[in-house]
């Protein structure tokens, strides 16, 4: 039976432009959803933009454009930034979706009819730019704790969820599933944090109009943080269809800013609702410039399509892979990216692709040898060890030791020098080859533009899971040796 993978990132609001916060959390996803289809699993992967609420409505007003004018427009410019970053998503969701509506009003209805949503009115400090509202001990001198801005004093009639009803049960999920808030070092505050107390939770809004009216009642629209977290299932066909065969999902990839609503809030509205919670929820760190954090309403943030433009996608893919724990804050500087870029991608390994090509054209007509690969080069490449890190979500090291294996490669080159031998040329330039190739499809996750130029350059083609394995490149295949792979640059 295939296995099944069903990876998420959080949908972005489109307020702005996407930075490269946005690029990195869809790059991680990317090379994990990448890595599963490697292995052979059936993935469904899904990511998008959650564009309903006051602070759209308030940015349209703006812009002189239409709520929907305005979503249209920016989600355009968050799917350009997939196609130029190669994010392989199975399902780009929009909260503006017909059948996302639906989805979300069904599943009102559903909590609704359980006796778990009730009426008042909540009177609280509210920050439009995240959409939630703050205890005032949670503010900073008045100011949200996550954008700076001014809490606003918001009082409304308001449908509540009765979020307090599931505390003890959702204490009792973490217990048993220790491994639901990744990494376990997040989960101690989360838990904490609930032991405290869970509060009803306000799911409706009478203040703002661009959003999903409630089945029950139409004068009010659902607060966008329930309507964005139903997604995930919306986003599989909730209840039929990929929904049975996807769900629960096996990890949520979000930042650290919206892990109470992914850990607490998501998992109480799935028990109402009579929906097994998703397996896992990995929470990421934010990308900070050496001066501090990056965010839309700083005005200081990284444009991720000009970073491709001028880098290439593949380079910033693997400077935000290879640099930055997952799980951990990074910081970003462009001359980060030129050091990995000139010492692992250029010289490591654009230079032995390159190399071996030249000297297969010399001594072997450009055809791949007729021989097998040395054992004593295939033992340096630890399939296991990577595995293991890819499991456990550490991109970084996984990296680390597939180009630990290609400076195995160059150090094997270099002391072979099969240039000069006669009798064993063959096998050295075939190990060599062999071993490229075996690189080009454990990088394909990562750097996914540059392993497939490496491949068809060494004749390779098309792979599955069971080419990941020695002695699977083809004896009397012609090489087609083009472009460097990746050139220096001083940028």
């Amino acid at each position: 039976m295939v296995k099944k993978f069903y990876i998420t990132t959080a949908i972005d609001y489109p307020s702005a432009r996407p930075h490269l916060g946005h690029a990195y959390e869809k790059t991680v996803s990317d090379s994990l959803a990448r890595w599963h289809r490697l292995l052979g699993e059936e993935v469904f992967f899904s990511t998008g933009t959650d564009e309903h609420g006051l602070k759209i409505q308030r940015k349209a007003r703006q812009a002189k454009k239409t709520p929907r004018e305005f979503v249209d427009e920016m989600s355009a410019e968050f799917k350009k930034l997939c196609a130029e970053w190669d994010i392989s998503f199975d399902r780009f969701i929009r909260t503006t979706d017909p059948d996302h509506e639906e989805v979300s009003r069904k599943i009102f209805q559903k909590v609704f009819d359980k006796g778990d949503i009730y009426l008042g009115e909540y009177e609280g400090l509210y920050c439009a730019d995240c959409e939630q509202y703050y205890l005032e001990k949670d503010l900073v001198n008045g100011n949200c704790p996550v954008h700076g801005t001014k809490a606003e004093l918001v009082r409304e009639p308001s449908y509540f969820f009765r979020m307090s009803k599931y505390q003890k049960q959702l204490l009792d999920f973490f217990e048993k599933n220790p491994g639901f808030i990744l990494p376990r070092a997040r989960k101690a505050e989360i838990v904490n944090r609930v032991k405290e107390g869970l509060r009803d939770l306000s799911v409706s809004r009478t203040s703002f109009s661009w959003g999903i009216a409630l089945p029950n009642d139409p004068k009010h629209f659902l607060y966008v943080w329930f309507d964005a977290l139903i997604n995930y299932v919306s986003a599989v066909d909730y209840p039929k269809g990929n929904f049975k065969k996807f769900w629960p999902a096996d990890v949520h990839v979000i930042g650290t800013d919206i892990s109470w609503f992914h850990c607490v809030i998501w998992p109480c509205m799935l028990f109402s609702a009579g929906i097994e919670p998703p397996k896992s929820v990995f929470i990421h760190g934010f990308i900070k410039l050496p001066s501090g954090k990056m965010s839309k309403s700083k005005g200081n943030v990284v444009d991720p399509l000009d970073l491709s433009t001028r880098f290439g996608s593949d380079s910033v893919r693997y400077f935000l892979l290879r640099d930055i724990p997952f799980g951990e804050d990074g910081v970003f500087e462009e001359r980060l990216i030129v050091e990995r870029h000139n010492s692992e991608l250029a010289n490591e390994l654009g230079n032995l692709l390159n190399r071996v090509l030249v000297l297969i054209e010399k001594n072997c007509n450009g055809e791949i040898p007729q021989a097998t690969t040395d054992s004593a080069l295939a033992v340096k490449l630890n399939l296991k060890k990577i595995q293991t890190n890819m499991e456990r979500f550490e991109t970084h090291l996984a990296l680390a030791e597939i180009m630990n294996f290609v400076k195995a490669c160059n150090a094997y080159i270099n002391e072979k020098e099969p240039w000069k031998l006669t009798g064993k040329q063959q096998k050295v330039l075939y190990s060599a080859a062999d071993s490229l190739r075996m690189a080009a499809i454990l990088l394909s996750p990562f750097v996914p533009r540059a392993a497939g130029k490496m491949l068809e350059q060494l004749g390779a083609g098309p792979f599955g899971k069971n080419d990941l394995q020695f002695n699977k490149l083809k004896a009397g295949t012609k090489t087609k040796r083009g472009e460097v792979l990746f050139k220096k640059t001083e940028k």
